[in-house]
């Protein structure tokens, strides 16, 4: 099902996915090499940073809405999940770890928060890990604020208490 060129418009939230949560603040033409192109110009906020993707690249670079509520639950669910640590080698881990990040899929996105999140009686995170949960930590929370209502602060509480409520669980 072949959506029209501009399924995206002014105020809508996106998802970017090296960058996470952004919102079109206009669709502009700019002469490039010659030849006009139509770009989103994407805000992101707390990155005080602009990004201008020409509207024909959006998909091909996996540019895409907002995840639906159905979506955003099962990245709840995935939070509960009992975390899966491989043996490979870290650095190893960390480039998937990585890679699952820049997908920008909430579902990896989450599996990285649970692989990676640490109650307080467990060992300490490498500085590395603490960096990529981190990250990983602020993508999801930014997104499920972005699809809910918008606070995150209550985005954040919610995937904490998941969180906690997993150990406690365990």
């Amino acid at each position: 099902m072949a959506k029209k060129k501009n399924e995206f418009s002014p105020d809508d939230y996106v998802v970017y996915p090296a960058h996470g949560v952004g919102k079109i603040v206009s669709i502009e033409t700019q002469e490039v090499a010659g030849f006009e192109l139509e770009m989103f110009v994407i805000a992101f906020e707390k990155d005080k940073m602009t990004l201008r993707v020409p509207t024909n690249k959006a998909e091909e670079v996996g540019m895409r809405s907002l995840s639906a509520p159905d979506v955003v639950a099962d990245a709840m669910k995935t939070l509960k999940g009992k975390a899966k640590v491989k043996k490979a080698m870290w650095s190893r881990r960390a480039q998937e770890y990585e890679q699952k990040i820049n997908s920008g899929d909430l579902i990896a996105i989450a599996e990285v928060v649970r692989d990676l999140h640490r109650a307080d009686d467990q060992r300490e995170q490498s500085y590395s890990e603490r960096q990529l949960y981190e990250a990983a930590l602020e993508r999801l929370t930014r997104e499920i604020a972005a699809a809910g209502n918008g606070n995150e602060t209550d985005a954040g509480n919610e995937i904490t208490e998941t969180l906690q409520s997993r150990a406690s669980a365990a």
